[in-house]
């Protein structure tokens, strides 16, 4: 079965290309010209993916993708005619996956579409073949068949990128990963932004766990150290 794609865009000439070349593709689109509607429509139905536009009437896009990260971990790809860096960085921040500029091709769209599925795909094939062992260091331990994290006896709520981080980092124990290589594991080797994306990914981990070791190789990247945090 092919996914499901809602796209939320008050263009409608964007708005019809865009769903035009996903159909060609096989995919079940849906649509909607502003943020209300649509969260109101995917309550019963999720899509496999969103596709927003930031500048909607009424609730603007940032604000929808922070809503639907709340809930799910569905892949979201924002457009948008903001090409400033601040705005993409805004975006990742409040959990997109990617960030493509007006105007763009709609086979470039399409490209990244797959792509993202792919990368869903083949994670979740992945999370499939891995037993329940777990990993445990200090009071840090994840469970890879949940993909469940626990601090200190209590369950952490984190995110799929936030999850993979920490997956890499205690599977290589005291090992410093640069910036760029995180950013390829992480997001892809074709992802188009900066090393600062994994900068945020890092500091949202540090809020959400108070004494994590992950330490900062200055110039370089990030490992996570087996001492306690208790001697750092």
């Amino acid at each position: 079965m092919k996914h499901s794609i809602f796209i939320v865009e008050d263009d409608p000439n964007i708005r019809d290309i865009v769903s035009t070349y996903l159909k060609k593709e096989g995919y079940h689109v849906s649509m909607a010209d502003n943020a209300e509607d649509a969260w109101e429509l995917t309550k019963e139905h999720a899509p496999n993916m969103w596709i927003l536009d930031i500048m909607l009437p009424g609730m603007d896009g940032y604000e929808l993708c922070k809503k639907i990260r709340q809930q799910s971990e569905v892949p979201i790809i924002i457009i948008s005619a903001k090409d400033e860096e601040v705005d993409k960085i805004l975006g990742l921040e409040l959990g997109s996956d990617d960030y493509l500029t007006k105007p763009f091709s709609p086979r470039e769209l399409v490209a990244r579409v797959k792509r993202l599925f792919k990368r869903v795909d083949t994670s979740n094939t992945s999370n499939e073949q891995q037993d329940s062992d777990y990993y445990e260091l200090g009071e840090l331990k994840l469970y890879v068949d949940g993909r469940r994290v626990f601090w200190k006896g209590h369950e952490v709520e984190v995110t799929t990128k936030e999850f993979d981080m920490l997956h890499i980092l205690i599977r290589n124990q005291n090992r410093a990963f640069a910036r760029e290589e995180l950013l390829a594991l992480i997001w892809g080797e074709d992802y188009f932004g900066s090393d600062r994306a994994v900068d945020d990914l890092i500091k949202r981990l540090r809020k959400k766990i108070d004494g994590l070791p992950v330490e900062t190789v200055w110039g370089y990247g990030y490992r996570l150290s087996s001492i306690n945090e208790e001697s750092e």
